[in-house]
């Protein structure tokens, strides 16, 4: 027993000790960059950030000051010549990227879950072969479709709109969205199910009323992911907003103003990335307690 007892601690101190490595390796950087993001661009340049701890009294707000007044600026072209128009400062980009965000989030998610409960619970021809090719979307590459899509927008008239933004973020959301709830719902017992029938409930009482809210791990752990992926994206909003006019950039488009085209101001980047940090820290760690569940959901049955 002892050597037993022995050889399992031993076994626990490695696991311990190499996710603590794990963790250092994540968290060393992002600590760099915090640290950072209150030094001068004189200290930047002199010392490293490492060194900033012996003399806290040179930590300055100043980054943080600019990046949150500073004003960006477009023109366009009246009777013949440009002129300058100030744009948006950084709250309204914050506010733009909310609007691009939220619909793009919802989206998927409404129709999603209509299918997933289709292929998981209802039995039709076609079924398995249609949520194979729903799979097999997951590795088509968005950049690929960029072009094509584009194209198509300037033909229809979306393109430099939200809503052109809406469709590509949720089409390119539902696969990954409907296999997650797939796996989810195909684990809830048939009874409960049979049980809603039996009682009278048709299936969409059913969908409503008992899978909505059983799949809630599920929701909130695609609900992060996909919240991530389009308020972090920079790509898409450059290719479809970019003749939107002033005023409608998104927060990435902002900070990517801040710099510039020549890198001018780019210690402004290190303040910048906190700030655009902050709203996806709180929406996840708010959905926290789900986002394991939703991911485990469907790898293990019995």
């Amino acid at each position: 027993m002892g050597a037993s007892r022995t050889n399992s601690v031993q076994r626990t101190l490695i696991v311990n000790g190499i996710l603590l490595l794990f963790v250092l390796s994540w968290i060393t950087p992002t600590l760099g960059l915090f640290v950072t993001s209150f030094r001068t661009i004189d200290d930047m340049a002199e010392s490293g950030w490492w060194t900033a701890f012996r003399d806290v009294d040179r930590f300055t707000l100043e980054n943080y000051e600019q990046v949150l007044t500073a004003g960006s600026y477009a023109y366009r072209t009246e009777a013949g010549r440009q002129v300058y128009v100030t744009g948006g400062r950084l709250g309204q980009a914050f506010l733009n990227s909310l609007t691009v965000t939220i619909p793009s989030v919802v989206i998927p998610i409404l129709i999603s879950a209509f299918a997933a409960y289709g292929f998981a619970k209802m039995r039709f021809r076609g079924r398995k072969v249609l949520f194979g090719l729903v799979v097999a979307m997951l590795v088509v590459p968005v950049q690929i479709s960029l072009i094509p899509i584009l194209r198509d927008y300037q033909q229809i008239g979306l393109a430099g709109t939200y809503l052109g933004v809406w469709l590509f973020h949720g089409a390119f959301g539902l696969p990954l969205a409907t296999y997650l709830l797939f796996n989810f719902i195909s684990t809830i017992p048939e009874s409960i199910t049979e049980s809603a029938l039996i009682d009278g409930a048709n299936q969409f009482v059913i969908f409503v009323r008992l899978i909505i809210p059983l799949s809630m791990p599920a929701l909130a752990a695609f609900s992060i992911f996909q919240f991530l992926w389009v308020w972090n994206d920079l790509l898409v909003a450059l290719v479809f907003l970019s003749g939107a006019g002033p005023g409608t950039e998104v927060l990435t488009q902002r900070l990517l103003s801040l710099v510039g085209q020549f890198g001018a101001n780019w210690q402004l980047l290190t303040a910048a990335a906190f700030v655009s940090m902050v709203l996806p820290l709180i929406i996840f760690f708010s959905l926290q307690r789900f986002f394991v569940t939703g991911l485990l959901s469907g790898s293990v049955k019995g």
